[in-house]
């Protein structure tokens, strides 16, 4: 069997409709296995006014706004024209990327017809509650993954410190990585535009603290202003540029008022945000692989994070950044100071993480996937 011969059914909760880097990492998977020959159908909830257009066949999945994030829908079930759709199309492999009812409706689906079934894991799900005040919940949610994620042939994760993470938490043993790429024609050091940054408000000897991704609790929003508020504290000068959306961003200019908003960015405006940054901050421990890490050494810049999955993976620690244990808010802040305070650190660390960046391609990344698809098809007709 070769990639060509795959017939790949993919589940996604969120394929096109929010803009977050899982589903972008999907939409560039499927546009790559159609440019090998294979067959793919989509199946994932749609909007009236999605946030982008989808890559492949697209069909519809009834489904829910989530209750307090109604951004977001929960897809409900494999019914109707979905079912019959599925049915036509005749898979030789369902891939999920969500433990969501029609996740675990679909693996059901592929057991009952000896289907292998591959799932991706995309983010930390089980630590998303520790920012509701529902701490208590985490093992209860563990084990609901474990469950789900048992039941499928094989999982892939999209950095190695996940992937032992999932091995350590029983959710499978048979893991691989499906890591990011970075498209290095969009981003570069060369983005720095100091024109830019002017119109924004940043003068050209400030050294500018970065912030890229959803505005959501869950990404460290928290520990991200307390961190600055504690560099202010000890007056160390510095700029805060924020790029990014969400529903928590006006908590979040309300607790950084002298900060730089630029909203949401794509394309080559994503890159001059991000190259427009003299340093990223990413305190968030809910990342399997951390897109927004990646793209930020790809424009030379240190990278301060939590020590956490998907950064432990990318950055390496006093050689291309600093990694600082979780809400650790003193040591963020003395991380920060240092690269505020000396520009040639902040250049060998930038310069070490870009090298680091050249490393990842997103043709290579994908083509291990259609490997594991092909991979587990082999091994399910040997059975």
């Amino acid at each position: 069997m070769e990639t060509a011969d795959l017939r790949i059914a993919l589940f996604s909760g969120n394929y096109n409709y929010v803009r977050d880097g899982a589903n972008q990492a999907l939409n560039r998977l499927v546009g790559y296995l159609l440019r090998q020959g294979a067959q793919v159908r989509v199946y994932a909830p749609v909007v009236d006014n999605p946030a982008f257009e989808p890559t492949g066949d697209l069909v519809g999945i009834r489904a829910m706004p989530i209750p307090t994030r109604s951004e977001y829908r929960m897809p409900l079930s494999i019914a109707g024209k979905a079912r019959r759709d599925l049915k036509e199309f005749a898979p030789n492999i369902v891939h999920v990327s969500s433990p969501d009812p029609v996740g675990h409706q679909a693996v059901t689906w592929a057991r009952n017809r000896k289907l292998p079934v591959l799932a991706s894991v995309h983010t930390r799900f089980e630590t998303y509650l520790r920012y509701y005040n529902m701490a208590w919940s985490e093992p209860l949610i563990e084990a609901i993954l474990r469950r789900f994620y048992r039941r499928c042939d094989a999982l892939v994760a999209p950095s190695e410190s996940m992937a032992q993470l999932l091995r350590e938490q029983r959710m499978n043993y048979d893991v691989s990585i499906w890591s990011r790429g970075v498209d290095r024609e969009i981003f570069n050091p060369d983005r720095r535009d100091m024109a830019w940054r002017r119109s924004h408000g940043i003068a050209d000897h400030e050294v500018v603290v970065g912030f890229l991704g959803r505005l959501v609790m869950e990404k460290g929003l928290d520990v991200f202003s307390d961190t600055l508020d504690d560099l202010r504290r000890r007056n160390v000068a510095h700029r805060v540029l924020v790029v990014g959306e969400g529903p928590a961003r006006e908590w979040f200019e309300a607790r950084l008022p002298q900060a730089a908003f630029v909203g949401f960015q794509q394309g080559t405006d994503l890159a001059r945000a991000v190259a427009g940054m003299d340093m990223l901050f990413n305190p968030s421990v809910t990342e399997t692989f951390g897109n927004v890490t990646l793209e930020a050494m790809a424009c030379r810049l240190p990278v301060v994070a939590a020590a956490a999955t998907g950064s432990q993976s990318l950055v390496s620690d006093h050689a291309s950044g600093r990694l600082i244990p979780p809400g650790a808010i003193h040591q963020f802040a003395e991380a920060l100071k240092a690269y505020i305070e000396s520009p040639a650190l902040r250049e060998s660390h930038g310069l070490a993480g870009e090298a680091r960046a050249l490393e990842f391609s997103w043709d290579r990344i994908n083509q291990a996937v259609a490997d594991t698809y092909v991979r587990l098809i082999r091994q399910r007709t040997k059975r």
